[in-house]
């Protein structure tokens, strides 16, 4: 079942008006001396806004094996060590080192313009720049035809995505156009993209190995746009070529490529993009440690990925995450120094291709899973922590109960609390936890459209950051790590044990089994 925490809004809409540097003090349910001394610190002296702009401006994107993510665990490190705080990293492989270089592409025929475009991670650059006609993946009758075809695209950039017909969100279109267009719009954009699937699907390869063919046959270069259904904004992962260098085009200059090219109209292009290959680089945690003073061998961790993909600068997947994890254990620092229980702040990586550094960390650290009170995590944007799941223990919840009331209502009071919910099985640090069956629960963030906007894309930067909310996570987990470390007891472990059906397989679902870490790129499957 879900409920809802309720709280008067009239002292959420009183603090909101004053401004972070002088918060009021709010009205407290709890004597505790500690936790007003946390909101005290986390409001009137928040650190957040340096710790963003030299994070996301500064290092910029943490793509795992990348300089940046190297240049990212020294800068932790230093900054955890002037607050006092011992930190490390702890190495769990090593991944393919690749550094992003500029990305210039121009259309240089049938008229000049310079387009919008970045290559994808782990793309070959093109050593000085390369100029060549562009080609659309014709839609050929079966595998045959395409190899036979293959031979044609030697020199040439290859265009392998489906032209959106426009990139105006729908919600533009719902607010502006009739209901009739709308609709219409919608269905020849379906019937286009089914279209164009089953193209791709004829040529016998699929996304993953398509450019990889085309690279074999001597193309010059592959381009492509994964439209992320915003103004302006797209998503951009990793490449598949060793060679020819893959470049995302935003939907609007892939569509004006594309029609260019459609309409046998000679449509030219010019890319100069510089990418280098470093080797292996380590492959490693960040990890901060405030021992404690009577159960150290127990622990409360905070939890966030540090790395990120790298067409933005990975502000809010997880530069946020990553700022609330360590704003918190400064706050904790200076009210809090000595902990009952350890706590533990872990700053993951490789969680892009696959919960990596959290999976490694849980099998190379069974002491500490064992005997983990709780972990905190968040990944999933800049908004106000809104939803929290116990992920399926059943014990769990007269304890959160004790801890939300004591708390002040302006960060309680649009919680969503699922109980007991169910166990996370992916997609975020947490789960890699949660499988061993330890109490690891996500803070899932208000959405402030993370999922098309900023998820992912190339306009994941430091300007769409709420420092508001964001402030008010760092306080939050910082409660939440206090009150959970001087807690007498442990939290209980006990697991749900009846699951709703799996939509896809039509069997009950089950708690969810924990999978191996891939230490390096050879191990990946993504």
């Amino acid at each position: 079942m879900k409920r809802t925490l309720s709280f008067a809004a009239a002292c959420a809409c009183a603090l909101a008006a004053v401004p972070a540097r002088a918060q009021q003090a709010p009205a407290w349910t709890s004597p505790d001396p500690v936790l007003q001394r946390i909101w005290d610190e986390g409001m009137n002296r928040s650190q957040l806004q340096p710790l963003a702009q030299a994070l996301m401006d500064s290092i910029g994107p943490r793509l795992t094996g990348s300089p940046n993510i190297q240049n990212a665990y020294a800068w932790a490190i230093q900054k955890y060590a002037s607050w006092g705080i011992p930190a490390r990293t702890e190495q769990y492989g090593t991944w393919r080192g690749w550094a992003r270089g500029y990305t210039h592409v121009d259309l240089v025929s049938p008229r000049v313009r310079t387009l919008e475009g970045t290559m994808l991670a782990w793309s070959p650059g093109t050593n000085g720049p390369v100029t060549g006609p562009t080609v659309v993946l014709p839609d050929l009758a079966d595998s045959a035809a395409f190899k036979a075809w293959l031979p044609s695209v030697r020199g040439k950039f290859v265009l392998v995505s489906f032209p959106q017909p426009t990139c105006r969100p729908d919600e533009n279109w719902a607010k502006y156009g009739s209901p009739a267009s709308f609709e219409r719009m919608k269905t020849e954009r379906t019937a286009g993209m089914q279209a164009w699937n089953a193209r791709v699907q004829k040529t016998g390869r699929d996304p993953r190995t398509l450019p990889v063919a085309l690279e074999n046959a001597g193309a010059l270069g592959i381009v492509a746009n994964l439209w992320s259904n915003g103004w302006g904004v797209d998503k951009v992962f990793n490449a598949r070529t060793q060679t020819a260098p893959t470049i995302d085009l935003s939907c609007e200059d892939y569509g004006l490529v594309y029609r260019l090219a459609e309409n046998n109209q000679g449509p030219r292009l010019r890319l100069d993009a510089q990418a280098q290959f470093p080797g292996d680089l380590p492959a490693a945690n960040v990890l901060a440690e405030m021992r404690g003073r009577r159960l150290p061998g127990e622990y409360v961790m905070l939890s966030a990925h540090y790395d990120s993909w790298d067409a933005g600068s990975g502000a809010t997947d997880n530069g946020t995450g990553t700022i609330v994890m360590m704003e918190a254990m400064r706050i904790l620092k200076a009210v809090y120094p000595n902990p009952r229980r350890t706590i533990l702040a872990g700053h993951w990586t490789g969680e892009e291709q696959g919960l990596n550094g959290s999976r490694a960390f849980v099998a190379d650290n069974p002491q500490i899973v064992a005997n983990l009170q709780a972990l905190f995590n968040q990944d999933n944007g800049t908004g106000r922590i809104a939803n929290f799941s116990y992920q399926g223990l059943t014990g769990v919840g007269p304890y959160f109960t004790r801890w939300f009331a004591a708390m002040p209502r302006l960060l309680t009071d649009s919680l969503t609390i699922a109980d007991p919910g169910l166990p996370s099985g992916g997609g975020t640090d947490n789960a890699s936890f949660v499988c061993a069956g330890a109490p690891a629960f996500g803070l899932g963030s208000l959405s402030w459209e993370y999922g098309t906007y900023t998820w992912h894309t190339n306009r994941d930067t430091y300007d769409k950051l709420v420092f508001d909310d964001v402030r008010r996570n760092a306080v939050m987990t910082a409660m939440l790590v206090y009150l959970a470390s001087e807690e007498p007891q442990r939290l209980p472990r006990d697991r749900r044990t009846e699951f709703p059906v799996n939509q896809q397989t039509g069997q009950p679902g089950s708690w969810p089994v924990c999978q191996q870490a891939a230490r390096n790129t050879g191990q990946s499957t993504r």
